[in-house]
């Protein structure tokens, strides 16, 4: 059974690390969500709980299917580009 990858992008407006990131995926047809954190500091406190960090861009792989997601904090497409190429999280 194949999982489906899920990727969700939290940014904000005027973001040019976000921005390159969702133009990366873009051109790589990899299809993405995207959690606007812009003047909602209710994005920025889940962050703040699930990672521990209030800045964007945050990037989430995962399955729904299997509800585990590794995060993408680092700021920086080549992080991206590596967690891509990794794959899926397993299991814990």
């Amino acid at each position: 059974m194949t999982k489906t990858r899920d990727i969700i992008v939290w940014s904000k407006q005027g973001c040019s690390y976000c921005d390159d990131i969702k133009a990366y995926l873009e051109e790589q047809r990899i299809p993405y969500k995207t959690v606007d954190v812009t003047n909602n500091d209710t994005f920025r406190d889940i962050l703040d709980l699930k990672y521990g960090i209030r800045y964007v861009p945050v990037v989430e792989i995962g399955s729904r299917e299997s509800g585990v997601y590794r995060a993408v904090t680092e700021i920086g497409l080549e992080h991206v580009k590596d967690a891509l190429a990794v794959g899926l999280p397993s299991h814990a």
